[in-house]
């Protein structure tokens, strides 16, 4: 998907050959996200909770990103803030939030995900811009991968 002439927020949607109650697991548990998003994951799926997610660098490193839940409605929704600096509030102006909203679509699930927070974060326009794609590129490779597992998972 293009980037708005906003930017404001990412959209993706898919479909998925899983309940949303496996769907809802494979996007808020840490022992499914490592599985199709980041490399580690230390969180749990409450409402205010704090935790973090992190990714391999080249050098082997992780990369820790903090995460904090914003909503969890098994099995129709799950929210988050991340990005933000460690020990800092997760807010409009300090982080992204990404929502996953779950309807059930036959014997599957139609999966809703958004990011926002890049006009929010007070960036000027091209470092905003910067971060969206970055992100865009991120999740045109992650998503993908959210499908299949979710579907594997449903299947044992």
């Amino acid at each position: 998907m293009e980037p708005s002439t906003e930017y404001g927020t990412y959209e993706r949607q898919i479909r998925i050959d899983a309940s949303p109650e496996v769907v809802f697991d494979v996007v808020s548990s840490p022992v499914h996200l490592r599985e199709w998003w980041p490399d580690e994951a230390e969180l749990s799926p409450v409402p205010g909770e704090a935790g973090r997610i992190g990714f391999r660098e080249e050098d082997g490193s992780i990369d820790w990103q903090q995460f904090t839940v914003v909503d969890a409605a098994p099995p129709r929704h799950f929210s988050f803030r991340w990005t933000h600096l460690e020990g800092e509030e997760a807010g409009p102006n300090t982080s992204f939030l990404v929502v996953f909203e779950l309807e059930p679509d036959g014997a599957g699930t139609l999966l809703r995900m958004t990011e926002s927070g890049f006009r929010e974060r007070g960036w000027d326009e091209a470092t905003a811009l910067a971060a969206y794609r970055d992100h865009e590129s991120g999740w045109n490779f992650f998503l993908p991968r959210l499908a299949p597992y979710a579907e594997k998972v449903a299947a044992r």
